[in-house]
C-alpha cells in the first residue's frame, strides 16, 4: 500500500515457485515508491534459502516503510528470523494483526511443519438412523445419501485440498472417479488403499487422468506402471493411519480428504489422526446397513442444506 492506495497484490505460486511477496514486489512498476510502502502478509516472510530465495531479504532490500505480519512462521528455520531480519534493516515491523484468522488461513502449512503429516478431513454421508452404505447394492456406483447441493459442497472440498483417500472396499463397491465435477477447480491427487492389490485395473481409478497413489501391503505382484501411477508399500498389521501420513508427507500432500468407508474412517479417528471431520445427515434411511464411524468430538458448528444437515468437528 502507498498513500493509502494499493499498489499490488500477491498470492503464493504452486510449491517450489515464488511467494507472495516476491509476486506482489514484481507486480509494482516502480519499485522506488517501495520506500513508503506498507506490505501487509498473512504469515512471516521466510529467512532462508530453500526452493526460493528468502522474502525477508527481498523487503529488506527495497526498504519498505512497514512490514504488518499476522502471524509468526513456525517453521524452525525462520520462527522469527525474517522479522529480525526486517528490523536489523530499519523496517518498522508489526506483528500479530488478525492473527488467529492467519492461522486459521495457514492450517494446512502449519499442521505440515509443526505435526509432519498433512492435514487431514474426514468426511462422510449418514441416513438419519446412522448408516453410511446398504448392506448389499444392485450396481456398482455410489448411492447419495445426502442432495445435490451437499454434493456441489463435497466437490467444492475436493477442488480446495490436496488430495482424496478411500478404502479398497469404496472402490470396489462405488468405482468412484475421485474428481471434481460439481464445481470448478483442479483435481486431488488420488490416494487408494488396496492392500492384497484386489482392484481391477478397468476401474475408474486406474484412468490415468490424474495423479494416483496405490497404497499395498507388497510390490510382488505384477503391477501395470503408468504414468500418473505411483504403488508405496506400508505394513498393514500395524498402525495405518501414522503409516500412510508417512506416505503423503513423502509425496509433499499437505491436506487430505479422507472419503472412504467407516473402516478406513474409523482408522483414523482410533489413530486421532484428523482435524475436521464433515459429516452430512441426509433425509433417509435404511432398513439395515453398515454403520457410521463413531466420533466423539464437540460439534463446532452446523448447518442446513436443504433437507441436509451438515455438522463440522473439529480435533483441537
Amino acid at each position: 500500500m502507498h498513500k493509502q492506495k494499493i499498489i499490488a497484490e500477491g498470492f503464493t505460486s504452486k510449491y517450489g515457485e515464488s511467494h507472495a511477496e516476491v509476486n506482489a514486489v514484481n507486480a509494482v512498476k516502480d519499485k522506488s515508491i517501495l520506500k513508503e510502502a506498507t506490505i501487509y502478509v498473512t504469515l512471516e516472510p521466510c529467512s532462508h534459502f530453500g526452493k526460493t530465495p528468502p522474502c525477508a531479504n527481498l523487503l529488506a532490500k527495497h526498504q519498505f516503510k512497514n512490514v504488518v505480519i499476522g502471524c509468526i512462521d513456525t517453521n524452525t528455520l525462520v520462527a522469527g528470523k525474517g522479522i529480525e531480519i526486517l528490523r536489523k534493516s530499519g523496517i518498522n515491523v508489526i506483528v500479530g494483526i488478525l492473527e488467529k484468522k492467519c492461522q486459521e488461513h495457514h492450517k494446512r502449512f502449519f499442521t505440515v511443519q509443526n505435526k509432519k503429516r498433512p492435514y487431514i478431513i474426514l468426511k462422510w454421508a449418514e441416513t438419519t438412523n446412522g448408516f453410511l452404505a446398504p448392506l448389499q447394492k444392485e450396481k456398482q456406483s455410489p448411492i447419495w445419501i445426502s442432495n445435490k447441493y451437499s454434493k456441489q459442497l463435497v466437490h467444492k472440498l475436493r477442488a480446495n485440498e490436496h488430495a482424496i483417500l478411500v478404502g479398497t472396499n469404496t472402490v470396489l463397491a462405488d468405482n468412484p472417479k475421485l474428481n471434481v465435477r460439481s464445481w470448478s477447480g483442479k483435481n486431488p491427487v488420488r490416494i487408494v488403499l488396496d492392500a492384497k492389490l484386489r482392484i481391477p485395473k478397468d476401474l475408474n481409478i486406474f484412468d490415468n487422468s490424474v495423479k494416483t497413489i496405490i497404497i499395498t501391503a507388497s510390490k510382488t505382484k505384477n503391477q501395470e506402471l503408468k504414468h500418473n501411477l505411483i504403488f508405496e508399500t506400508i505394513d498393514f498389521q500395524k498402525d495405518i493411519a501414522s503409516q500412510i501420513c508417512a506416505v503423503l508427507q513423502k509425496h509433499k500432500i499437505e491436506s487430505v480428504i479422507i472419503e472412504g468407508g467407516t473402516q478406513t474412517l474409523q482408522t483414523f479417528i482410533n489413530e486421532n489422526l484428523w482435524d475436521e471431520a464433515f459429516v452430512f445427515t441426509g433425509n433417509k434411511t435404511f432398513e439395515k446397513g453398515i454403520k457410521s464411524p463413531f466420533l466423539s468430538a464437540k460439534i463446532t458448528s452446523e448447518e442446513k442444506i436443504k433437507n441436509d444437515i451438515l455438522k463440522i468437528y473439529r480435533n483441537d
